[in-house]
Formats: structure tokens, sequence, C-alpha cells
């Protein structure tokens, strides 16, 4: 068993577990060393376990941690007699056998780091983090935000102090772009000019921003722009678009015209609003009584659009000026009234116009959607017209052929012999049509399916060229990639060969363990051996104990045919029978014999693993832990007192 510790002690070793040079032997690992390995392989098994690999000082806290780490090797799959006694009063059998589950079942780049040179693309990622973390732990520490660059700069301009992260950090700026349209739709026709302009005059996207870095901000808000856009017009075609019965082109013209018309109000209530701000001093109360005479004159000016209106509302008050300036003329003076006066009749005759400008938007709104009942109304009369047109046009075909057939009537049979020669003729006229078409289709089809062969090889060939040059490719990629993986492994390894231990005698440890193969495997062959020779034993036993029953039946039969006669045969199957008892009762004495020697054997190996469970050192510990516990107990119950 020496090599078996050696191999899970140098095991512990490698994995990081405490384990001091002078221990040869698991006989002499302590509690702590026997709950810190344990603990650590568990942790290394499975991830998510959050064991203390420390020993605590509470005899109750030993106990918790016994059975917690009994209960995760019992999750981890071992299959033995476990529990709280197996960590604190342990035996050696138990622990071997219990670490030899451990460390069979290791993950295997921990398992064996010691014996096998790590390979794969995690190790070297964590070798590479390793060898970068040692390269900035020999670098002095400086603060965050007084990092050099790593740039060396030419000329006057030294080398720059930044805040650690922030270096190429810039706010987001966004410029315009000018992108091609129209070039993915291959039903709408592009003017040459536009499309010599796309090919040849307009730049590139990555150089229309002025500073390169604005290059992908102004891609993000141009891509932004248009989805928000197309998501915009989605929704507002399944809402309103679908429900107004038009195309998609009718209805963005419908939308186009709206929208002119919105623009062109806005710009005249602007100059409307500038206009009443320019004659703010003049008599607003005579603007009110032309507006309501102009409102409930006629029908034409309120129909008419706000610019007309506009210029009314502005020649009426020139108009009014004129009046006033001659009323002015005729009459005096005017009455000054004070500015308290002045500002009440403005703001009782804004009010005034601000009522009756929403009763007119109120009016317009309401013409506004009787104009769209009445467009709607016109549309489906529209298509009323057309279906019955359509229905008429059938109708007048059908009434056409119907007349011809009446006409033809009254000289039917005439008229059925004509029509009966236009078939013929026709018929006539329609098979030599197939026969001259056959004739002339003949060779084409085989002159079609002659090129078609020659291009589907041709195509074929030149598949399978493009394949293996695809192929050849991947394999040019696949051998750089694994000579440079290649290269940095050697690298790593090489590195990492200067940096260990020279002391390490692995062909030491590789000629034990294959001398532990060897021996398993000769012990293996004799236990078969033996097994072998026991089977042939036994059926040697069956053989002989059947022969013997046969035998004595034979003879129990001859003999007892001549006892019925003779005297002395009597006598002969008497001793028989006592002869065989005989016989039988050695045999039962020896098979006893066997099991006495088999129980004697058993006894004196479960002896043997008594001793090796250091019973009275296990009864002394458990005295004195038990001992500990008490005064624990007295301790908090004078604790407790005291509280209360």
């Amino acid at each position: 068993m020496e090599e078996v510790d050696n191999i899970i002690i140098h095991t512990f070793r490698q994995i990081g577990c405490d384990i001091p040079e002078d221990v040869s032997s698991l006989r002499e690992f302590t509690t702590a060393m026997i709950v810190g390995a344990t603990s650590k392989c568990l942790r290394m098994i499975k991830d998510d376990l959050q064991i203390p690999s420390v020993l605590p000082a509470s005899m109750s806290s030993k106990f918790r941690l016994g059975t917690t780490l009994a209960t995760a090797c019992q999750e981890v799959g071992y299959r033995g007699e476990i529990g709280y006694q197996t960590f604190l009063y342990s035996n050696e059998a138990d622990i071997r056998k219990l670490f030899m589950f451990l460390v069979e079942n290791l993950p295997k780049e921990s398992s064996e780091s010691a014996s096998e040179p790590a390979m794969g693309s995690a190790v070297m990622l964590n070798r590479r983090i390793a060898a970068e973390l040692s390269k900035r732990l020999a670098k002095p520490w400086t603060p965050s935000f007084c990092k050099k660059d790593n740039i060396s700069w030419t000329g006057t301009k030294p080398r720059a102090w930044h805040k650690e992260g922030t270096r190429c950090v810039r706010r987001f700026h966004a410029c315009p772009l000018r992108i091609p349209e129209g070039l993915g739709d291959l039903t709408k026709k592009i003017p040459k000019d536009v499309k010599a302009y796309y090919g040849t005059s307009l730049p590139f996207i990555t150089s229309q921003p002025a500073c390169r870095q604005d290059v992908a901000p102004s891609v993000l808000e141009e891509n932004a722009i248009a989805v928000t856009l197309a998501n915009e017009w989605e929704n507002e075609w399944n809402q309103s678009g679908l429900a107004s019965r038009l195309s998609k082109e009718e209805y963005l013209a419908q939308k186009r015209e709206r929208l002119e018309k919105k623009i062109k109000q806005h710009l005249q209530s602007e100059l409307q609003r500038a206009n009443l701000n320019a004659v703010a001093n003049a008599d607003l109360s005579d603007i009110v009584s032309s507006l309501s005479d102009k409102a409930s004159g006629a029908a034409a000016p309120s129909k008419g659009s706000r610019f007309t209106r506009t210029e009314q509302l502005q020649f009426a008050q020139d108009e009014e000026k004129t009046a006033a300036m001659a009323g002015l003329s005729e009459e005096g003076p005017p009455k000054v009234d004070t500015e308290e006066e002045m500002r009440k009749k403005r703001e009782e005759e804004l009010d005034a116009l601000q009522s009756k400008l929403s009763e007119m938007n109120a009016s317009i709104e309401q013409n506004e959607l009787e104009i769209k009942k009445s467009l709607a109304e016109i549309q489906q009369t529209n298509e009323q017209i057309s279906n019955k047109k359509s229905k008429n046009v059938e109708q007048e075909e059908i009434y056409k052929v119907k007349k011809r057939t009446i006409d033809l009537l009254p000289d039917a049979e005439n008229n059925i012999d004509k029509l009966q020669s236009v078939v013929d003729a026709s018929a006539q006229r329609l098979v030599s049509l197939a026969q001259q078409w056959e004739k002339h289709r003949a060779p084409l089809i085989e002159q079609y399916r002659e090129l078609k062969q020659l291009n589907a090889n041709r195509v074929s060939e030149a598949q399978k060229q493009l394949e293996e040059i695809k192929s050849l490719r991947e394999k040019m990629k696949e051998v750089a990639d694994e000579a440079r993986g290649k290269e940095d492994i050697y690298k790593q390894l090489v590195v990492e060969y200067e940096t260990m231990r020279k002391d390490v005698n692995r062909s030491a440890y590789t000629r034990r363990i294959l001398e532990i193969v060897g021996n398993i495997k000769k012990q293996k062959e004799e236990i078969n051996q033996i097994l072998i020779d026991t089977k042939d034993v036994q059926k040697e036993i069956n053989q002989l104990s059947g022969k013997l029953d046969r035998t004595f039946a034979v003879t129990d039969e001859l003999i007892f045919r001549d006892a019925k006669k003779d005297e002395s045969c009597r006598k002969a199957y008497k001793y028989l029978a006592s002869l065989h008892e005989n016989c039988k009762e050695l045999i039962n004495s020896v098979e006893e014999t066997g099991l006495i020697l088999r129980e004697i054997r058993d006894l004196e190996d479960q002896i043997e693993m008594e001793s090796q469970k250091n019973t009275t050192t296990n009864l002394e510990r458990i005295s004195a832990d038990l001992k500990q516990m008490k005064d624990e107990n007295n301790t908090l119950a004078k604790k407790l007192k005291a509280a209360k």
C-alpha cells in the first residue's frame, strides 16, 4: 500500500493541499489534514459546494462539518459506509478507500497535471492570464488616473497620461450619410445618370464623415432612423391605410397632399399672426364684425383657403383703417381711452376672436369629416359601377352568342353541315401542324438534351474544383492554426519547464505505477487460476459423490437380493449400511471442519481489521471529545443562567 499512499499524497500536493513533506503514509494523516484534503477534492469535483477546509475548535461544529463532508461524498457518488466518524475517528482502510475514490473522480486537468502536459485553449488562456498577471505584478503600482500610453510618440509630443479604461472614449457624434436608394428593389427603374452617380461620384460611407471615429455612430444613427420609419409606416398602414381601402401608392399620394396642405395652412397662420400683431393697435371690434359678416355671408368664402382668407382680412383691415381716418377727419378728434380700458378692450376682443376661431376650426373639421365620408361613398359607388360594368360586358358576350345561335336556327341542318366541315378542316389542319411541329421538335429536343448534359458536366466539374479548392483552403487554415497553436504550446511548455523544479523524479512514479499494474494483473491471473481449480475440484467431488451413490444403490440391491437366501449376505448387508453411514458422517465432519476453518480465517481477518481501526485510540479520543463537549455545555448553561 505504500505506492498507493505515495500516489495519493503526491496528487494532494499537486492540487494545493497543505501536507507536510515528512508525511509519507495515510497512517500519519491527522484529522485536520483529512478534512482539508477531502474538502479540497470535493470543491474541485463539484464547484458549487461551499465546504470549509479548516477544522473548527467547537465539538458541535466538528460534528456538523463531518456530517456535511459525509453527505457531500455521497452526493458525488461514494457508495461506501461513511459518516462523521470516518473523518473524526478515522481508520487507515476507510480513509484510503475514500481518498482513492476522490482521486479517481478529480477533474482530468487537475489530477493529471503532474504527469501529462496540459493542452487545449482553456489551459492556454489560463497560462496567458497567469503570465500577464505575473508580468503586471512585477511592475510598480500606479493609480487609475495616472496611466501612460504604450504608443511612443515621435517629435516633441511626449507620451500622454490618461485615466485607465478611458483612453479611446469619446462622445457620440453622428453625421448625415448619403446612401444609394432603390438598388434592392428590382422592379423599380433607376435612371442611368443616378446609377452613374452612385457608381462613380458618391463617396463610400467610411469616407463621408469628417472624422473616421464618427463612422460607426453615423451608421448606427442611420439604421436606427430607418428602422423607426419602417415601424411607424407599418403601424400606420395597418391602422389607417387598410381602413381607407386605398393602395399604398394612392395612400402615400393622399398623405403627401395632406402634409402639403398642413404646411401651407401653417405658413398662412403664421403670416396672419404676424399681420395681427402689426395691427394690434387698430380697432379689433371692427375686425370681429367684418369676420362675422364674412363668415355669415356666403358659403364660398368659408370654403376658401387660409391664404385667401388672410388676404381678405388684410384688405378689410386696410379698408377699416381708411374708414377710421375718414371718420376722424369728419367727427374731429376721438375720445382718448386710458391704458387699463385699452387693455380690457383688447382682452375682450381677443377672447371673442379666439372663440370665433375655435368655432370656425370646429366647422372646418366637421366639413373635413363630411368630405372624407363623401369620398368613401364615392369610392364605394365607383367600385359598384366597375362591378356592374364587368357584369354588363359578360352579359353582352352571352347575348351575342345566344343571338348568333338563334340566327342559325331557321336553317339548322345546313349550318350544322357547315360547322361540321369547318371542324373537320380545323382538325386536319391541327393534325398537319402537329406533324410539322414533331418534325422540328425532335432535333431541337436532342440538341437541347445534349447541351444540357454538357452544361451539367461542366458545372459538376467546376463545382468539384471549387469544393476541392475550398477544402484545400480550409485544410491550409487548419494546418496554419494548428502550427500556431503548437508553437504557442511549445513556448508555454518551454517557459513552464524552465520554471519547474528539476528534482521531481517522474520516471520513479511511472515505474511504481507500472509495477502496481503488473502485480494487480499477476494477482488477477492467480485468482482466476484458483477459481478454475476450485471449479474442477467441485466438479470432481460432484462426480465422485454421484458415482458413490450409484455404486451403493447397485451394491445394496444385489446384496439385498441374496440376503433373502443366505445368512452371511444378511450380515454383509448390515455392514454395508453401517459403512455407508460412517462414510456420510466422515464427509459431514470434513465439511464442518472446512466451514470452521473458513470462519476462523474470517474472524482472524475481522480481528486484523479491528486492530487496524485503532479502537483504543479512538475510544480515548471519543472520551476526550465527550469531556470537551460536556465542558462546553456547562459553559453555555452558565452563560444562559447569567443572561436570565
